[in-house]
């Protein structure tokens, strides 16, 4: 299969969340969702060495990632009733596993990602109600390249 090239729409990322039981993958993707971010928190060690002569030398010690999801709560949806579910949850019970599958084809998977569910089913009268959450790595993530 020929590798995937040239720019592309960001929605031809998409994601999925795993409703299913412990050990049991059921990967579903999660409707109407509109807009992400990802932002990394990296841990870089510094330290200025006699032979550098003053210049700093780095290295990347720790990383994190979180993606921020936003679009509509769509009751009925599979995906988008796991993720709103977690809303009253806490601790372990508010871990999913989750993916993230590129345009190209790489999937990035989440073992025990944090569902930090920031809003839903809130808003003007007129509006359609929202569902936006945050998904934080839990340990380092999966990369299967595409192919």
């Amino acid at each position: 299969m020929a590798q995937k090239t040239g720019v592309f729409p960001v929605y031809e990322n998409q994601f999925q969340v795993n409703k299913g039981t412990a050990g049991v993958e059921s990967l579903v993707d999660i409707a109407d969702m509109e807009s992400f971010s990802v932002s990394f928190d990296n841990g870089v060690e510094e330290w200025k060495p006699f032979d550098q002569k003053g210049w700093t030398r780095r290295l990347m010690t720790a990383k994190s990632v979180t993606i921020s999801v936003s679009g509509k709560r769509n009751v009925g949806d599979a995906g988008n009733d796991y993720i709103a579910g977690l809303a009253f949850k806490n601790g372990r019970d508010s871990e999913a596993d989750f993916q993230w599958t590129f345009p190209d084809g790489t999937k990035i998977k989440f073992k025990d990602a944090v569902i930090n569910l920031k809003d839903f089913i809130s808003g003007d009268s007129t509006g359609v109600a929202p569902l936006s959450f945050d998904v934080m790595s839990n340990g380092k993530p999966e990369v299967v390249p595409a192919g």
